[in-house]
C-alpha cells in the first residue's frame, strides 16, 4: 500500500570521493555505486585494492598528500602507479587519461543528478549558484558547474563539517497533514480546517521548550487536477487556484484552467527557531593576498596537460583576497580545485564565491 510521509527532499547518487571505479562486461568505464568505505578505503590509504575517485584525485596532483587532513594524515602516492597502470592497460589507455575518465564519469553521475533537481522540475540552472559542501565538494564543483552552465560556486568557510554545524543549529520542524479531499473552496474556510493543525503544531512546539515568538506555520495544500493520481504542493494564498495552474506549467509544462482542481491534502509545517550564533562580517576587504597564503607550486593535470598551480592555505586568506586559477586550496576538512579559466573571491564572511570566466 502507498504511504505518503513527510521526507527530506534529496535526490542522491553513488560517487563520492570512495566510489570504486571499473570495467564493465562490455568494455566501458564505471564509476560506483559500490564504495571502498573508510576501511579498506582507497589505494592511496595503505589498505585499499580498488581505485577509487579519490585515487584518481591525487594521481592527477589535485589532492595535495602533506596537506591531507591538515597534514595529519599522509597518502601514499607511491602505491597508485601498479593499480593506474594495469587498469589502463586493460581499457586502452594512458594512466593519466584513465584518471580524468575516472573523474569525467563522477561528474557526469552528478550531473544527472542535479538535474533531476532543477532541469526536470522546471529551473534553469544557469539562474542559480552551485552551493557546495563536504570534504571533496569542492574537488568536483566547478567542473559540475560547467557542465550545467552554473556561473557561480560558493564554498563556505569549514566545508568538511557543515553537515555538523547544520545539525547543532537547525531549526525544529513539525510537519502535519489532514485528507480533506475537497473541491476549490474559499481561503477563510481553508483556514478553519487549519485550526486543529495550528493547534497541534503549537502544543508540539512549546513542548520542545521553543517560545511562541520563535514560531512560524507554513500551510500547504496538495491539489491536482480531477482524475489525476499525482499532486502538487501549493502554498496558501489568497488566489492559490491560479498558483496551482502555473505550478502544475512550470512543473509539465501545461497546465489546464478549464478542468476543475482539487485539495487532497493539508499539509502545515510547524517551524521553531532556536538561538543561533551570529557570524562575524569583515568590513576590511583586501584584493591582493597575502604572500604567506601561497605554500608552494605543483604540477596538476587539467584536460591532458601538466599545469603549474598554486597550493593556497585557505585558513590565511582574508575577506576581498581574490586568486586566479589554477589554483588548489588547502584547509583541514577539504580541498578546493580551481582549475584554469576560473577566479575566486573570499567574502566578507570568509566563504569561496569561484566564477567562471
Amino acid at each position: 500500500y502507498p504511504v505518503k510521509v513527510p521526507m527530506i527532499d534529496i535526490h542522491t547518487v553513488g560517487a563520492g570521493g570512495g566510489s570504486i571505479a571499473y570495467i564493465d562486461r562490455g568494455g566501458s568505464l564505471r564509476v560506483g555505486p559500490e564504495s571502498a568505505g573508510a576501511d579498506p578505503g582507497p589505494i592511496c590509504y595503505g589498505k585499499g585494492e580498488k581505485i577509487t575517485v579519490t585515487d584518481a584525485n591525487l594521481y592527477l596532483g589535485r589532492l595535495v598528500s602533506e596537506h591531507f587532513l591538515g597534514g595529519n594524515m599522509n597518502l601514499d602516492t607511491g602505491r597508485l602507479d601498479k593499480y593506474f597502470n594495469e587498469m589502463a592497460d586493460e581499457i586502452g589507455l594512458g594512466p593519466q587519461e584513465l584518471a580524468e575518465g575516472i573523474l569525467d564519469v563522477a561528474n557526469t553521475a552528478m550531473e544527472r543528478a542535479i538535474r533531476v533537481i532543477s532541469v526536470e522540475r522546471g529551473f534553469d540552472p544557469g539562474n542559480f549558484t552551485l552551493f557546495s559542501f563536504g570534504g571533496a565538494g569542492g574537488m568536483h564543483a566547478v567542473f559540475l558547474a560547467r557542465l550545467l552552465n552554473i556561473p557561480k560556486v560558493f564554498i563556505p568557510k569549514n566545508p568538511g563539517i557543515l553537515s555538523a554545524i547544520g545539525m547543532l543549529m537547525a531549526d525544529i520542524i513539525k510537519d502535519y497533514s489532514q485528507t480533506i479531499m475537497s473541491p476549490v473552496i474559499s481561503k477563510k474556510e481553508l483556514e478553519k480546517l487549519f485550526s486543529p493543525l495550528e493547534k497541534k503544531g503549537m502544543k508540539d512546539l512549546a513542548k520542545e521548550g521553543i517560545s511562541k515568538a520563535d514560531i512560524v506555520l507554513e500551510k500547504y495544500l496538495d491539489m491536482r487536477y480531477q482524475g489525476q493520481s499525482y499532486e502538487i504542493i501549493v502554498p496558501l494564498c489568497e488566489d492559490y487556484p491560479e498558483k496551482f495552474h502555473k505550478l502544475h506549467e512550470k512543473t509539465y509544462g501545461y497546465c489546464n484552467r478549464d478542468k476543475k482542481a482539487e485539495i487532497v491534502n493539508l499539509r502545515l509545517r510547524a517551524k521553531g527557531s532556536p538561538e543561533k550564533p551570529v557570524f562575524s562580517k569583515s568590513e576590511k576587504m583586501e584584493k591582493e593576498p597575502c604572500k604567506s597564503v601561497f605554500s608552494d607550486d605543483k604540477n596538476v593535470i587539467f584536460d591532458g596537460r601538466k599545469t603549474k598551480t598554486k597550493i593556497v592555505s585557505r585558513e590565511l586568506l582574508n575577506p576581498g583576497n581574490f586568486i586566479e586559477g589554477p589554483a588548489i586550496l588547502v584547509e583541514y576538512t577539504s580541498t578546493i580545485v580551481v582549475p584554469p579559466d576560473t577566479f575566486l573571491n573570499v567574502d566578507e564572511y570568509g566563504n569561496l564565491i569561484i566564477s567562471l570566466k
